[in-house]
C-alpha cells in the first residue's frame, strides 16, 4: 500500500517546480528587457500575463517596451494598468510616456490630464491648458504641404541634411549586405547613411551609399555638415575596433563624431571630446555662423530622458563646455533632433510638451527665447505616430523629415515639405471666461474686462456680450497680470493671473451690487434659501446645524461690507411670556455673539429678543399642537437694516 504522505510530498514538489518554472520565464522576460531585446521581451511577458503572472513591474516593463517599438496603443493600456492597480505609482519620466501613448491613440484630454499630474508633482504650472492646446493646433492648420518622396525604402528612413544639391539621410535598407545581423532593440536593420541628389525640377535622380568610409558595422544616422562641405559631424554608436563598444551596463551609447573631406575621400574621423562614458551623444546641428554646435544627450543633469545641449565651437576648432538649453525647451520627457535655421530657429522633436502622440515636431526663436512660446508645428506635419529630424531651407521654404505615420512604405519614412503659413514664435497669453452676478449667479453683459500688466499699464480692454462671455490676449510677459472687472453699480472684482502659464480659459469674474437697499426689511435666510436658526426647547445655545446656516449668512457679510443686520430671536408659546423674553434675548446674544468670534464688526450687527410676540402659526397656547409645530416658533432671524 502506497504510503499516505507521499501524496502531499508530490504535490509540494509539483509547487516547487511550478514556481521555479514561473520564476524563470520571470528572468528570462527580465533578461530581454535589460538588453534592450523588446520584441522578445514583450512576448514573454505577455506570455506570464496570460498564465496570470502580473505585477506592477510587468505591467510598466511592457509598458515601455511598447513604448520604445512605437506601439502606443499598447504601451497605454498597460501603463494604465499599472495606475488602476495604484500599488507602485507610475514615475515621472513614465508618466511622460503615458501621456505620449494616450495622445497617439487621439485620447487628448486624457493625455492633457497625466501631464498636468506631472507638472503638480513637480511643483510646476501647467504651461497650457487643454483648450489652449487644441485652439494652438487648429491656428497651426494650412501651415503646411507634405509629400512621401520616392527615395524610402521598405526599412527605416529618417535624419536628413541638406548637401550641395541633396540630402544625405539615414537608412537600414542595405545593412543586411554588410553585417547579417538585427538589432535586437526592434528588430530593425543596422544603419548605414545615403545620399540622394535633386534634379533641376527638384525631384531625387540618384540614391547610392554616401562613403564607405564613414559607414561602418556600427549604426550611422543625422549628419550635420558646414557650409563648405569640407567637414561633417554624426551619430555612430561607440565603437570598439570594428564591433560595438558597451559600457558597464552592456549598453552600446551613441556618440559624436567629426571627419574631414580631403582628397576626395572622409577623413581624419574622430570622437568629439565632450562625448562621455556611459551617457549618449547625438543628432548634431550647427548655426550660420558655424560657431556652436546642438545636439541631444542624456548625459547627467537632463531635465529628462534626453535634453537638448549646445557648445561652443572656438575658432581654433577646440569645444567649450556643453551647456543645457534649460527648462524652456526641455521636459522630463525627450528632447531630440535639433535643427537650427540661419534665422536662429531651432526645431527639434519632442514628447514632453503637449502633443499629438509619440514625439511631435516644435520650434522655438533662440534669439528670443524668453519672450517666445514653443510652437507645435500641429497637423498634418505632426501625428499620432513618431514626427522627427526635421530640417527647411527658411529661403526656398521647403524641406523634410521623418514619420512612422501609418500609410508610408517603411517604419520610418521622408517626407517633403512645404512651408505655407509663416511661423510666429511670439508668446501670447489666452484669456477668456464669464462675467457674472455675485449674489444672483446672472451673466453681467457689457462689463468692461481690463487686463493690466505688472506695472499697471493696460495691455487689453473688451466688453462681454449679452451672454456675460469676454476674450482677451496679449503677448507675455515675465511678471504677473492682474485681470479687472468693473461696472457702473458694482464693487470691481481683481484676479492676478501668474506668469509661466500661456493660456486661461473659463475665468469667471463676479460682481458684487454695491446697493443692497431693495433688500432692507428682508430676513437674510429666506433670500440665501435657507432655514432659519432653530433652538432646542428651553435653551439658548446654537446647535451644529444652526452654525452652518450661520456661515452662510457671514459668508454673505463678508461678500457685501456695507450689509448690516438685525439679529431677531423667538421662542414658542410655552412658559411665561416674561421668561420668554428673557430666553429670546439669550438667543439673540448667543447669535450675536458667534458672528463677532467670526469677525464680523459689531457695527454692522445688532440683536433684539422678540420672546413669544410672533408667532409664525396658530400654537399660541390656546389649541394642542404638536412639537415640531412650535419648533416653528424657536428661532432666529436676519433681518438687513440701514
Amino acid at each position: 500500500m502506497r504510503n499516505k504522505r507521499t501524496y502531499p510530498i508530490l504535490a509540494t514538489l509539483f509547487l516547487v517546480f511550478v514556481v521555479q518554472g514561473q520564476d524563470r520565464r520571470e528572468r528570462r522576460a527580465k533578461t530581454s528587457f535589460e538588453n534592450y531585446e523588446f520584441i522578445k521581451a514583450i512576448r514573454n511577458y505577455e506570455n506570464l500575463v496570460k498564465k496570470g503572472t502580473t505585477s506592477p513591474e510587468i505591467y510598466r516593463n511592457l509598458g515601455d517596451a511598447n513604448y520604445f517599438n512605437a506601439n502606443y496603443s499598447e504601451a497605454a493600456k498597460w501603463y494604465g494598468l499599472v495606475l488602476e492597480n495604484d500599488t507602485e505609482p507610475l514615475g515621472t519620466e513614465h508618466m511622460y510616456r503615458y501621456a505620449n501613448s494616450l495622445g497617439s491613440i487621439k485620447n487628448y484630454e486624457a493625455s492633457s490630464a497625466v501631464l498636468r499630474k506631472i507638472y503638480e508633482r513637480n511643483g510646476e504650472k501647467m504651461g497650457m491648458t487643454f483648450e489652449g492646446f487644441k485652439r494652438s493646433i487648429e491656428e497651426k492648420q494650412g501651415s503646411y504641404e507634405i509629400e512621401n518622396i520616392a527615395i524610402n525604402s521598405i526599412e527605416s528612413d529618417f535624419a536628413p541634411s541638406f548637401r550641395l544639391d541633396g540630402i544625405v539621410f539615414s537608412t537600414a535598407r542595405d545593412s543586411s549586405i554588410i553585417y547579417n545581423s538585427t538589432h535586437n532593440w526592434n528588430k530593425k536593420r543596422f544603419l548605414n547613411l545615403y545620399m540622394a541628389t535633386r534634379t533641376e525640377e527638384g525631384r531625387f535622380r540618384r540614391i547610392m551609399r554616401f562613403s564607405d568610409k564613414l559607414n561602418t558595422r556600427l549604426h550611422e544616422s543625422s549628419t550635420a555638415f558646414t557650409q563648405d562641405v569640407k567637414t561633417v559631424y554624426f551619430t555612430r554608436n561607440r565603437e570598439k575596433g570594428k564591433t560595438f563598444g558597451r559600457d558597464s551596463k552592456g549598453i552600446s551609447r551613441l556618440k559624436l563624431y567629426s571627419a574631414v573631406f580631403e582628397d576626395g575621400k572622409w577623413r581624419r574621423i574622430q570622437q568629439l571630446p565632450f562625448n562621455q562614458e556611459g551617457y549618449s551623444v547625438a543628432h548634431p546641428a550647427l548655426n550660420k555662423a558655424e560657431d556652436k554646435l546642438y545636439f541631444t544627450s542624456d548625459i547627467e543633469g537632463t531635465q529628462g530622458q534626453s535634453d537638448i545641449f549646445v557648445v561652443d565651437i572656438h575658432p581654433d576648432g577646440s569645444f567649450g563646455v556643453p551647456k543645457n538649453l534649460g527648462a524652456k525647451i526641455n521636459t522630463g520627457g525627450r528632447e531630440t533632433f535639433p535643427y537650427v535655421t540661419e534665422d536662429d530657429i531651432l526645431y527639434f522633436a519632442s514628447d514632453g510638451h503637449p502633443g499629438l502622440g509619440g514625439l511631435d515636431i516644435f520650434a522655438v526663436d533662440l534669439k528670443t527665447i524668453e519672450s517666445s512660446r514653443i510652437v507645435n508645428l500641429g497637423e498634418p506635419l505632426n501625428s499620432v505616430a513618431d514626427d522627427f529630424s526635421f530640417i527647411i531651407n527658411p529661403n526656398t521654404k521647403k524641406g523634410y523629415f521623418a514619420s512612422n505615420r501609418a500609410g508610408g512604405m517603411g517604419s520610418d519614412d521622408i517626407y517633403a515639405l512645404t512651408e505655407l503659413k509663416a511661423l510666429d514664435t511670439r508668446c501670447f497669453i489666452h484669456l477668456a471666461g464669464v462675467v457674472k452676478d455675485k449674489e444672483t449667479d446672472a451673466f453681467i453683459q457689457n462689463t468692461t474686462v481690463t487686463l493690466l500688466d505688472g506695472n499697471g499699464s493696460i495691455r487689453d480692454e473688451t466688453h462681454s456680450d449679452a451672454n456675460g462671455e469676454y476674450a482677451l490676449t496679449t503677448e507675455c510677459q515675465e511678471t504677473d497680470y492682474v485681470l479687472v472687472a468693473s461696472k457702473d453699480g458694482y464693487a470691481s472684482d481683481k484676479r492676478t493671473i501668474s506668469t509661466g502659464t500661456m493660456d486661461f480659459s473659463n475665468i469667471v469674474l463676479h460682481l458684487v451690487p454695491e446697493d443692497n437697499g431693495t433688500l432692507i426689511g428682508t430676513d437674510l435666510t429666506k433670500h440665501l434659501g435657507t432655514n432659519p436658526i432653530y433652538f432646542d426647547f428651553n435653551t439658548s445655545y446654537l446647535r451644529h446645524d444652526a452654525k452652518m446656516i450661520l456661515e452662510k449668512i457671514i459668508a454673505y457679510l463678508n461678500t457685501y461690507p456695507k450689509a448690516k443686520v438685525e439679529i431677531r430671536s423667538h421662542t414658542d408659546s410655552r412658559g411665561h411670556r416674561a421668561y420668554n423674553k428673557v430666553l429670546s434675548q439669550k438667543r439673540a446674544r448667543e447669535t450675536l455673539n458667534y458672528l463677532l468670534s467670526k469677525d464680523i464688526s459689531i457695527a454692522r450687527v445688532s440683536s433684539v429678543g422678540m420672546g413669544e410676540s410672533q408667532l409664525t402659526n396658530r400654537c399660541d397656547g390656546t389649541i394642542k399642537c404638536t412639537e415640531k409645530e412650535h419648533r416653528k416658533n424657536r428661532r432666529s432671524e436676519f433681518i438687513l437694516v440701514e
